[in-house]
């Protein structure tokens, strides 16, 4: 039997994980906490991506779709989450489940972060629970199997 994969991806601003706003959104690497997820699962297969670019990851979900084979996206999509109607329709046109996950409670934050127009298409949303979104995010992916 093969292992399951999974893709963990992030959008813009993430890479600056570590230095931006430590205070909202602490002080782990994007490196630091794709190790943590893949040391927390061993059975699991994992891809990380990283895109400041909307297209990027677009391109990125579309492909993994036509590689088949992966059991589900963990996607924190930055702030493309709050106005990316483009990676709204690309999550929509793919069959493999996305899980929406933030890093903080994006209702407790500035209005603006309260809406997010991916959520209607992802198969569920984590959201303030710091690196241990990431976690829940691959616990939801694997308990849909």
């Amino acid at each position: 039997m093969s292992a399951t994969t999974i893709l963990v991806m992030n959008g813009p601003n993430l890479s600056r994980l570590g230095k931006r706003e430590p205070e909202i959104y602490g002080s782990l690497t994007l490196d630091d906490i794709n190790r943590g997820i893949a040391e927390a699962f061993p059975e699991v297969r994992f891809e990380f991506y990283q895109s400041e670019y909307e297209g990027a990851l677009i391109e990125k979900l579309f492909e993994i779709e036509d590689r088949g084979g992966f059991a589900g996206v963990v996607l924190n999509a930055g702030a493309f989450t709050h106005y990316s109607i483009a990676l709204r329709d690309a999550i929509s046109s793919i069959k493999t489940p996305v899980v929406e996950v933030h890093l903080s409670n994006v209702h407790k934050r500035e209005e603006f972060r309260h809406k997010s127009v991916i959520s209607v298409v992802c198969a569920g949303v984590i959201a303030g629970f710091g690196v241990e979104s990431y976690h829940l995010g691959v616990r939801a992916i694997l308990g849909r199997g």
